[in-house]
């Protein structure tokens, strides 16, 4: 009998009530060996005593803050990743870095996560000029399939229907998400001259700079949706897609809705 069959055969011997001590003589293996394994079967299933259970929409059709995911969604897609369980790792992660000159944007992403996933407390570990806002659930890749291999640029990046209905439904949040994480509102200037006098003009617009072309995509859609006009510069031989938005009835409507990062 293989390690394996005879791990299996003992955890759903002890899933039925059966006694570790029992279960250790029966196969003869240390009963240290078959506590192990079973706590390694309650954290799979989420289901260690005194342990609160990870909330998810699809495994246990958990509700969700709608608004709140649309954020996370996108400031996921704009500067966040997730890291999976390994040998060194027992617990999926979700990351999102912040620049520490922007500690309201920290306050707002560390808030979605507590409202996404309110049984998970996020962290925040400090990095040389920024800090990383975390949140551990093995359900992450439940909530963000667009999760892979490789950098989110060199793969396919399409919503979900049940996604793209959240999106629609809540749009700004989801621009608020994507501009907070790889996007910012900056004020140009230009000088012009008027009967002599050399005058500077000063306007307010917004970036958004993105190597994925689907994820861009994403963001446009978007815009063209909530009624906000935008150009897309040539792309940068970094392969970098810039996306200026300065229409002033348009950057007026993203102020009331997104506003400057802080």
């Amino acid at each position: 009998m293989t390690t394996n069959s005879v791990r299996e055969q003992a955890v759903h011997l002890l899933r039925g009530g059966m006694a570790n001590a029992a279960v250790a003589r029966r196969f003869g293996v240390p009963p240290g060996t078959v506590s192990w394994w079973k706590h390694q079967d309650r954290l799979k299933h989420d289901t260690c005593p005194g342990r609160k259970r990870s909330t998810c929409l699809h495994c246990y059709g958990d509700a969700l803050d709608r608004p709140a995911y649309s954020y996370l969604l996108g400031l996921y897609l704009g500067d966040g990743h997730i890291l999976l369980p390994n040998e060194y790792r027992r617990t999926s992660s979700l990351q999102i870095t912040c620049d520490e000159k922007w500690p309201t944007v920290m306050d707002s992403v560390e808030r979605a996560m507590r409202q996404v996933l309110p049984t998970n407390s996020p962290c925040r570990v400090r990095r040389t000029g920024c800090r990383d806002v975390k949140v551990y659930s093995n359900h992450l890749p439940c909530y963000f399939p667009q999760h892979g291999p490789g950098k989110k640029h060199e793969r396919t990046i399409a919503l979900q229907p049940w996604q793209q209905e959240i999106v629609d439904a809540h749009p700004w949040e989801f621009l608020r998400g994507l501009i907070h994480s790889d996007g910012c509102r900056i004020t140009n200037w230009a000088t012009r001259t008027v009967n002599g006098t050399v005058r500077r003009h000063e306007y307010p617009r917004y970036f958004f700079t993105n190597t994925s072309t689907d994820i861009v995509r994403l963001l446009t859609d978007t815009l063209d949706a909530v009624g906000v006009q935008w150009k897309a510069s040539t792309p940068r031989p970094t392969g970098q897609i810039n996306i200026s938005v300065a229409r002033k009835a348009c950057v007026a409507l993203m102020d009331a809705h997104i506003g400057p990062k802080h």
